[in-house]
């Protein structure tokens, strides 16, 4: 069953304040980022990102990017554990054909990607923590900046699912907040994947929340091995939370340009695709 617009933004304004309180307690004065916040000040700061972000919502639906302009919208993807070199070879030739944001591959093939996109504006997308989000963080951080070392210039990271749903919120902030750091330190972007598929939608607001909250540049819907991928009401909802201010990666499942479109109008700003070939050709 949905939360509906009204009980949405009540969830939006609790969550913000327990976690923000939390956040402020364990940590302190952390760093300027939190202390800014504080439990006495959370409704001044944080509703105008609320508004903003139903705002977003409503302008981004029904406006649709041409052929063109959605290529630049896709990390051309393959996860597969089977993937050979000459199969990522050919992602990067699809990736350079068609203009793609990027190629999103495992780590270890960073460096044929980075090799073989030399002089191209592809960028080269990996992912850590991958698929389970299970990692310590110093693991997801060592992958990061590794990847990072060969030529990743974008981290998908996977949250830590379990610490989420045990209402260890703060596990979960620090944990993408350190991986943030590292890929800023290294001018990589950095994706927070959700699995919204294994989260209530409490959850998912949630989990919205904390990947803002910790420095993350999107918010992912999938990792596209999970029990179910990208949906149009939980992208929908996600860039409700987060607003106008990071992105919103749809990932899983997108298959045809129509899916794609949908997303984009529910407020993706990326998406995620193995056929993302298809995709562009209509």
């Amino acid at each position: 069953m949905r939360i509906d617009d009204e009980t949405l933004e009540r969830v939006i304004e609790q969550i913000t304040r327990e976690v923000l309180i939390l956040v402020q307690d364990k940590n302190g004065h952390e760093n300027s980022r939190s202390s800014s916040i504080s439990s006495k000040n959370y409704v001044q700061q944080v509703q105008p990102m609320v508004t903003a972000g139903a705002d977003r919502l409503a302008t981004t639906l029904g406006i649709a990017p041409t052929d063109g302009e959605l290529s630049h919208m896709i990390d051309h993807t393959l996860l597969k554990p089977e993937a050979s070199q000459d199969q990522i070879a050919q992602l990067c030739y699809e990736a350079k054909k068609h203009n793609f944001a990027s190629v999103c591959v495992n780590p270890s093939n960073v460096p044929l990607c980075a090799k073989l996109l030399r002089g191209s504006n592809v960028d080269i997308c990996t992912v850590v923590g991958f698929p389970l989000g299970a990692t310590p963080t110093d693991v997801k951080v060592f992958e990061a900046q590794q990847a990072i070392r060969e030529g990743a210039t974008e981290v998908d990271m996977v949250i830590n699912v379990g610490a989420l749903k045990s209402r260890d919120y703060e596990k979960v902030r620090r944990d993408i907040a350190t991986i943030a750091r590292a890929c800023k330190a290294g001018n990589a972007l950095l994706k927070v994947i959700i699995e919204a598929a294994l989260l209530t939608d409490e959850e998912k607001v949630i989990a919205s929340h904390l990947a803002k909250l910790a420095g993350a540049d999107f918010v992912k819907t999938s990792t596209g091995f999970g029990p179910g991928g990208a949906t149009v009401e939980d992208v929908a909802l996600m860039r409700k939370v987060v607003g106008p201010s990071i992105g919103v990666k749809a990932a899983g499942g997108i298959r045809t340009t129509e899916d794609a479109r949908k997303m984009i109008a529910a407020g993706a700003t990326r998406i995620g695709a193995s056929a993302s070939v298809k995709i562009v050709q209509g």
